[in-house]
């Protein structure tokens, strides 16, 4: 008896094989006809326009134009674009909120708890204190010469190799 019910359920499987075979067959050649309506609706392709030749682009004459000439540009020493990083309001002048404002950044990266607490205000009191070392004249206000002071050690470079 357990033969029969073996073999009754070879043939029940063979069956849903097949079955499940026809119906993804079906199911492929529906996806690939409905495809090829998909393709054969499709715009035809946009020619592209041909690239202008030199003599076809405008041009202007700059004695032509009107209104106020444009600012020049003047090049910054290195020490000069450090220094207006800081100087927000372009007074040629750094305050101390204005040395303090640039640093909240640097002091998020720090607090790494998020509380803005303690860590702050040893941030805050190192800050002045550097802001303080580098007011010579006791201002409250840095200038180009004394914001110079400022300036990070440059780092110590390693000899190259010379194997």
């Amino acid at each position: 008896m357990t033969r029969r019910k073996t073999g009754a359920h070879s043939m029940n499987r063979m069956i849903l094989g097949a079955f499940l075979t026809l119906v993804l067959v079906g199911v492929g050649l529906f996806w690939w006809q409905g495809r090829a309506e998909v393709e054969q609706a499709a715009p035809p392709p946009v020619e592209q326009p041909a690239k202008p030749s030199p003599e076809d682009l405008p041009t202007t004459a700059a004695t032509d134009l009107r209104g106020p000439a444009p600012p020049e540009a003047t090049e910054l020493t290195r020490e000069e674009e450090r220094f207006f990083r800081y100087d927000r309001n372009r007074d040629r002048r750094i305050t101390r909120n204005e040395m303090l404002s640039t640093r909240s950044d640097a002091f998020r990266k720090l607090d790494k708890d998020g509380n803005n607490l303690l860590d702050f205000e040893e941030w805050a009191v190192a800050t002045a204190q550097r802001f303080d070392k580098a007011d010579a004249n006791r201002n409250r206000e840095l200038d180009l010469a004394e914001f110079a002071t400022t300036a990070p050690k440059p780092a110590k470079r390693k000899p190259a190799c010379r194997c």
